[in-house]
C-alpha cells in the first residue's frame, strides 16, 4: 500500500515523498482513509510516541483544508510546547507546496504578541498548548466557530499534566458539527469521559499491542545501592564511548545534579527540564539532535515532542512512577529497524518494579552487571586503537609537518611511539578505575539488609508527619514527598504506613537530621507539613494495619483505622505536636 493509494493528492504526495516517506505506517494506513472518506465521524487512536501520528492527522486535514479562507479551521492541542512545535513544524513541511495554507503555533514561553500577530493574518491550522490557547481565546484573538477539525494529541499527557479544566473550557468553544481526532497512548479515566462528553459514534483504531514495547528494544537493569547510582551510570557511559542517548530522571532537581555531574566529569553531556527558558531549551536540544551532545538528561515532561533519531541507549536513573511512561521512554531507541537499548540503574528495592514492566512489554528483562574498571579501560582502549586505524589521512594537509614530526619522534622504537601515544589519551581512564570496587548489588544483599531489618539491626528512624489517606496521600505519593523536599537523594525509605489523617515513614538513621530540616516550611497542597521523630510505641491501629500488610493485603491508601482509635492516638500524643 502506498499513500497514493490510500488518497493523498500530488501536491503533499510531492512533499512527504522528499522527506522519505514511501509506505504507510499502520496508524497512517488506518486513520488517513477514514479521514478522508468519513467526515462526519470522529476517531479514538491509540498508538505509542513514534508511530507517525502527526502525519496520520496531519495529512488528510492539510488535504481538505479550504486554502482561500484564512479563518481557523483545525485546532491541534499538544501537552508541551516542545511538541507543539514539532507538530508544527511537521504540518509546514508536508504542505510546503500549498502556498496559501499558514499553519501558526501557539505556547507559553514566547511572545503572546507575536503569536496575536500571525494569528491576525490568517491560520487556518492552530497548534498549541492548552494554556496559551485558551489565553488567546478569553483575549478574542483567537476564535475557533468555524473549526472543523478539533485533535488532541497525547491526550494521556495533557491530563496528566492538570490541563483538565482548560481543555473543557477550549472543546466548549467549538462547533458541535466538527470532527474531533482524539490520539492517546492509554485510557485513564478522564480521557474515557472527554470521548464520551465530547465525541459522537467514534470510530476505533488501535495500533499494535497495548503497552507492547518496541520489538527492536533490549531491556536489562543493573542492581546497586541508591549512593552508587551515579557512579553506575559513569560506567555506563564510559564502556559505552559511542552512546548518544536519554537519561531519565523523576524530578527536575535530579536532572540538574546529574548533568552537572556528568559535565562537571568531563562528559558531553547537558539538561533538559522545565526550568529552562524557551531559548535555552531551543539551544539544547538543537545541539542534541545534531550530535553535539552525546547524554541528554531530562525529565519525561520536558522531553516530550523531542523527537531524535538514532539513539542508542535510554537510561531509566529513576523508574517512573507511571510503568506505562517506561514504554514512551524506551519506544524512543530501536527506531526504523534498528536496535535500541533501554537500561535501568534500579536499587534493590525496585525488583517488584522490574517484573511488573516485564508482565507490561512481554519482554524479559536481563540482569546485567556494572562493569568493574579493568574492563572499562580494556573497552576504551580498544575503541582507540579502532578509531585510529579508521582514521582518514589526508596527505595533502599533513605533508607539510611530516617532516619536523618524524625529526621529534626520532629514537623512539615503535612500541615505545604506540605506548606513549596510547597513555596520553587514555591515563586519565587508568587512574580513575584503579582499585575501582564492585558496585553491584546482590540478590543475597538484599535478602541480607531485610533480614537486618527484621532483626532490628538495621538503623532506621521512624517519623510522624501530618498527612494521611484523607490528604490523598497513599505509599507512591508519600515517596515523592520525601524525595521532593530532601536533599540527600540517595537515602533508603523503609517501612510506610499510610493512616487516615497521618502517616508513618523509615528513614536510614544517619539521615534524620537532613529530614527534620528538609521538611522546615514544607507545603503539600497548601497544606503545612509537619514532621516529627516518632518515638511512641505503634499503637493498635498501626499493629493490625502492620500484621494485614504482612499477609499481602495491604493497600495503600488503606484507611485502617477508626475514628475512635485516631482520636486515642491524638490524644495520647497531646501536647507533642504543634
Amino acid at each position: 500500500m502506498t499513500f497514493e493509494e490510500i488518497g493523498i493528492q500530488k501536491d503533499i504526495l510531492k512533499a512527504i515523498t522528499e522527506l522519505g516517506f514511501e509506505t504507510p505506517t499502520p496508524i497512517q494506513a488506518e486513520t488517513i482513509p477514514h479521514l478522508l472518506q468519513n467526515a462526519g465521524q470522529d476517531l479514538l487512536g491509540f498508538a505509542q510516541t513514534g508511530t507517525g501520528k502527526t502525519a496520520a492527522f496531519g495529512l488528510p486535514i492539510i488535504q481538505q483544508i479550504n486554502i482561500d479562507d484564512k479563518q481557523t479551521q483545525s485546532i491541534i492541542l499538544a501537552p508541551t510546547r516542545e511538541l507543539c512545535i514539532q507538530i508544527a513544524k511537521d504540518l509546514e513541511v508536508y504542505s510546503k507546496y500549498l502556498k496559501k495554507l499558514r499553519v501558526v503555533p501557539v505556547y507559553g514561553g514566547a511572545s503572546i504578541d507575536a503569536q496575536i500577530k500571525a494569528l491576525a493574518k490568517g491560520a487556518q491550522i492552530v497548534v498549541g498548548t492548552p494554556g496559551r490557547t485558551l489565553d488567546l481565546i478569553n483575549r478574542k484573538r483567537l476564535k475557533l466557530k468555524n473549526v472543523r477539525w478539533l485533535v488532541l494529541d497525547e491526550a494521556d499527557e495533557m491530563l496528566n499534566m492538570g490541563f483538565k479544566e482548560e481543555l473543557d473550557k477550549i472543546l466548549s468553544e467549538t462547533p458541535d458539527n466538527k470532527q474531533t481526532l482524539l490520539f492517546s497512548a492509554t485510557m485513564p479515566k478522564d480521557v474515557a469521559r472527554i470521548a464520551r462528553e465530547y465525541m459522537k459514534e467514534s470510530k476505533e483504531i488501535r495500533v499494535g499491542e497495548k503497552n507492547a514495547g518496541a520489538e527492536n528494544v533490549s531491556h536489562s537493569y543493573y542492581i546497586v545501592n541508591a549512593s552508587d547510582k551515579y557512579a553506575a551510570l559513569k560506567r555506563i557511559a564510559d564502556i559505552n564511548p559511542d552512546i548518544y542517548g536519554i537519561v531519565f530522571c523523576r524530578t527536575r532537581r535530579d536532572t540538574k545534579e546529574v548533568a552537572d555531574k556528568l559535565i562537571q566529569d568531563g562528559y558531553n553531556a547537558d539538561a533538559l527540564h522545565g526550568d529552562l527558558s524557551q531559548a535555552q531549551r531551543d539551544i539544547v536540544m538543537q545541539r542534541f539532535r545534531v550530535k553535539n551532545l552525546q547524554i541528554l538528561v531530562a525529565t519525561d515532561v520536558a522531553a516530550r515532542g523531542l523527537d531524535v533519531e538514532n539513539l542508542t541507549h535510554i537510561i531509566n536513573y529513576s523508574l517512573p512512577d507511571d510503568p506505562e511512561i517506561y514504554v514512551h521512554r524506551s519506544g524512543r531507541t530501536g527506531r526504523a529497524g534498528k536496535k535500541g537499548l533501554s537500561l535501568t540503574i534500579a536499587h534493590s528495592r525496585e525488583l517488584s518494579k522490574i517484573k511488573a514492566l516485564e508482565r507490561m512489554v512481554k519482554k524479559p528483562f536481563a540482569k546485567e552487571l556494572i562493569p568493574g574498571g579493568i574492563e572499562i579501560v580494556e573497552k576504551r582502549l580498544y575503541n582507540l586503537i579502532d578509531n585510529i586505524k579508521q582514521t582518514d589521512v589526508d596527505e595533502k594537509q599533513i605533508a607539510p609537518f611530516l617532516d619536523d614530526i618524524f625529526q621529534k619522534f626520532e629514537g623512539l622504537s615503535r612500541e615505545e611511539l604506540i605506548q606513549k601515544f596510547v597513555s596520553v589519551e587514555f591515563t586519565r581512564f587508568l587512574k580513575y578505575y584503579k582499585g575501582a570496587k564492585d558496585i553491584n548489588l546482590t540478590v543475597t544483599d538484599r535478602k541480607d539488609r531485610k533480614s537486618d531489618r527484621r532483626s532490628g539491626n538495621a538503623q532506621f528512624t521512624r517519623f510522624f508527619i501530618n498527612l494521611g489517606s484523607k490528604a490523598g496521600v497513599n505509599a507512591a505519593i508519600m515517596i515523592g514527598i520525601i524525595n521532593d523536599n530532601t536533599h540527600t537523594r540517595n537515602m533508603e525509605i523503609g517501612k510506610i504506613d499510610i493512616m487516615k489523617r497521618f502517616s508513618f515513614f523509615e528513614v536510614e538513621k544517619h539521615n534524620q537530621k537532613d529530614i527534620i530540616q528538609s521538611f522546615k516550611n514544607a507545603k503539600f497542597r497548601d497544606q503545612k507539613i509537619i514532621v516529627e521523630v516518632s518515638e511512641s510505641k505503634p499503637s493498635s491501629d498501626e499493629d493490625s494495619y502492620g500484621k494485614r500488610r504482612s499477609r499481602g493485603k495491604r493497600r495503600p491508601d488503606s484507611q485502617t483505622s477508626s475514628r475512635r482509635k485516631n482520636r486515642s492516638f491524638d490524644k495520647r500524643n497531646k501536647g507533642k505536636r504543634r
